[in-house]
């Protein structure tokens, strides 16, 4: 994966520093391209066979680049130059040449002789440099023979490739008993051989192609010193901290202590075999089968966990596979989302119930939205505004669910208690504390389950706090249904408020612990965007719950199997809006040009496209009737799948690409999805376990167990600080 630097972020880097290229015309090319990435301005002109001085004064950044076009005798003596001790040496020394001994001598092979000879007296005194400094030999590019003028047809490919065999044999044999420190520099022979035709000339490369050749080696110069994230080259992987070794010291010891207690138990079960009556031949079976126990679940649950943990930090810690960056086109969104409806729609089933947003609809909901999302981040459609938007629509959409669902439940259900809270909150959280602790990473980084945990929080309290309005109460008196209202407008007005109260926004988060749990980067102005951005979403989700089941209470709705929600009239009057409503919000982001005015609309619209998506798919009774069992299963673990991708799919946290299998991309997804996938349903069944029995339906275990979770995190906490200080 290749970073693509900033100005102020190459200048950041090569503050102080000296950089050298030494020698031709396509050296020279390198040389302006690598100068334009810290300063655009720049311009090629003067006199192209001489030495040719940048500085920028500001950063003190030196570059400079010295005219030797041949490996000879005047570029042995600038090199030897800086070997010297009294003489301040380049940070960075970038050398190669070849095409002038070949033009000049006419190809003969003589050259080639002499070449190998002065390279060869060369080499010591590069090695020597490499020492103290970074020294690459940039290997030739091939040429276009068919655009090369008369002059310079004895510049063949075969020569160069003669001549470039001879650099990599000279200068990595240079050293007896070690490895040369001298670096080949080959990226830019590669890609000149894809884009070397539409050179002008045939001989040097076309702009775009040298100014991915100089971004190359700012990324090999400056990743170890800045270590972007995107950047997967040419920086060390990163050490482990105190909390990640402690981290690895428990998974092996579960599973070491789940491994014992299966050999245990499996030889205490072949004790216990049924052995056969000689005299009938039949078995006696002298045990029961036990009931398998709550420590062999949890040793069982993180022992599998530990495993899965060990692949995420090899698939983007480690540095043991490749990433690749993302390249977006309209077919690598397009094709796989026509793919995923067809087989979507081809796996229906009838549904259980028929009411509005059942269960199993609300499981396919959150799984083809899901599908669309995991495409949307490998195909880097985020650059396609209009794809953009809608994918805006259905992050929106999930939230919508959050606030649908939880108001559904506690309206309905009146259960405030602390088990239901906390069954919640683990369920959402679980995954992702165990990435924060083995991936190193923030809370905030998975901003998706900071952003459901606080509206489920804010839902809860919302209603638990006096006076507690349920379903039950409000039936026996209209005036409850007013106090709930008055409940959500007091909440609006807070939302109102903290939206447009950046400030205080800010001071509220960023106290001790909270801002240990959402800042990003030092600041939570990450977190404030983001929940900025669908603020009203969840309230529309809780203000149509309530609405949806105050009609149905009063039977309004039809929700019998195969019947229109409302009289044929009023369906077909909603239906019509509902089509039009969906359309025109496509419409509207399609059209968008610009992502910061877009977004400042997106809270206040979101909710008429989801309202009549959700219209669209209830109001006709066979719709309601029928769901795709295939995005279901999906939306069954919807929140690990999207949890997971950022290490296991994705690379290099979501910016790139995971590549297990190189040289084949189609192989490579399909092998890649398949493990993510099955990795994505085993966290969840691991979750659903843990759950179980973490958090316990008696209150006092309930209460002990919380207590030894505060502990933890406690201790989570002040390791955090500490690593902190150490890292300053």
């Amino acid at each position: 994966m290749m970073h693509k630097y900033k100005i102020s972020e190459a200048k950041n880097c090569l503050v102080d520093k000296h950089i050298a290229f030494i020698g031709d015309s396509r050296i020279r090319q390198l040389f302006y391209s690598f100068v334009k990435i810290i300063n655009p301005q720049f311009k090629e002109e003067g006199n192209k066979h001489e030495n040719i001085p940048f500085e920028d004064r500001i950063s003190s950044v030196k570059v400079d680049f010295l005219w030797h076009p041949e490996v000879n005798g005047s570029m042995k003596q600038c090199i030897k130059v800086w070997t010297e001790d009294s003489v301040a040496k380049p940070h960075v020394i970038v050398a190669g040449a070849a095409t002038w001994s070949i033009k000049i001598h006419n190809g003969s092979n003589e050259a080639l002789s002499q070449y190998k000879t002065n390279i060869t007296s060369i080499a010591p005194l590069l090695e020597k440099l490499a020492k103290t400094s970074d020294v690459y030999w940039v290997l030739q590019d091939p040429v276009y023979e068919d655009l090369l003028s008369e002059n310079r047809k004895m510049i063949t490919n075969e020569k160069i490739d003669a001549y470039n065999e001879a650099a990599v044999s000279i200068l990595n044999s240079s050293t007896r008993n070690s490895k040369s420190n001298v670096k080949m520099f080959s990226v830019s022979k590669l890609i000149a051989q894809e884009t070397i035709m539409e050179s002008l000339d045939g001989l040097h490369l076309p702009e775009k192609s040298r100014e991915t050749s100089a971004m190359i080696l700012m990324n090999v110069c400056c990743n170890k010193i800045l270590k972007p994230v995107d950047g997967s080259c040419c920086q060390p992987r990163p050490p482990l901290t105190l909390i990640q070794k402690l981290a690895a010291c428990f998974f092996t010891l579960s599973i070491i202590g789940y491994l014992i207690f299966y050999i245990i138990h499996r030889n205490a079960h072949r004790k216990n075999k049924p052995c056969t009556d000689l005299e009938s031949g039949e078995d006696k079976k002298n045990i029961i089968n036990t009931p398998v126990s709550s420590l062999e679940i949890l040793l069982q649950s993180f022992c599998k966990l530990g495993l899965i943990m060990a692949y995420f930090y090899m698939c983007d810690r480690a540095n043991l596979f490749m990433k690749e960056n993302k390249f977006y086109t309209h077919s690598t969104f397009f094709i796989p989302i026509i793919y995923i409806l067809v087989l979507g729609v081809f796996y229906n089933e009838n549904t259980k119930e028929t009411k509005v947003l059942n269960r199993e609809q609300t499981d396919e909901w959150k799984g083809w939205m899901q599908l669309v999302i995991l495409i949307y981040h490998i195909s880097g459609a985020s650059t396609f505004l209009p794809v953009y938007m809608h994918i805006r629509v259905l992050v929106a959409a999930y939230l919508f669910q959050t606030g649908y669902g939880h108001f559904s439940y506690f309206w309905i259900k009146g259960d405030f208690g602390i088990h239901r809270v906390c069954q919640v909150l683990f369920r959402l959280n679980f995954l992702v504390v165990v990435l924060c602790i083995v991936m190193d990473r923030p809370y905030q980084f998975y901003y998706f389950v900071p952003l459901v945990t606080v509206w489920f929080m804010v839902i809860y309290v919302t209603l638990a706090l006096w006076p507690q309005i349920i379903q039950k109460k409000a039936n026996g008196n209209c005036f409850w249904h007013f106090g709930l209202l008055l409940k959500l407008a007091f909440l609006l007005l807070c939302i109102c408020f903290l939206a447009y109260s950046q400030g205080a926004f800010e001071k509220i988060f960023s106290l001790w612990p909270l801002s240990k749990c959402f800042e990003l980067k030092g600041n939570v102005y990450e977190w404030w965007f983001r929940w900025r951005l669908d603020r009203y979403v969840v309230f529309h989700g809780m203000l149509f719950a309530f609405i949806y089941l105050a009609l149905q209470k009063r039977q309004v709705l039809s929700e019998g199997k195969g019947e229109p929600l409302f009289s044929n009239k009023i369906s077909n009057v909603l239906l019509f809006i509902s089509v039009v409503s969906f359309l025109t919000y496509s419409i509207w982001a399609s059209s968008c040009k610009n992502k910061a005015e877009c977004n400042e609309l997106h809270p206040s619209v979101s909710v008429v496209q989801i309202l009549a998506f959700i219209l669209i798919r209830n109001i006709p009774g066979y719709a309601r009737s029928i769901y795709s069992s295939f995005f279901a299963w999906f939306g069954k673990i919807s929140l690990e799948l999207f949890i997971c991708q950022y290490h296991i799919w994705l690379a290099a946290d979501t910016r790139g690409i995971l590549v297990l299998i190189p040289g084949n991309p189609t192989l490579n997804i399909i092998v890649s999805t398949f493990i993510f996938v099955c990795v994505a349903h085993e966290i969840s069944q691991i979750t659903n376990d843990l759950a179980q029995i973490i958090i316990p339906k008696d209150n006092s275990s309930l209460l002990k167990r919380l207590a030894c979770i505060a502990a933890f995190f406690c201790g989570l906490l002040i390791l955090s600080s500490i690593q902190d200080k150490s890292r300053h």
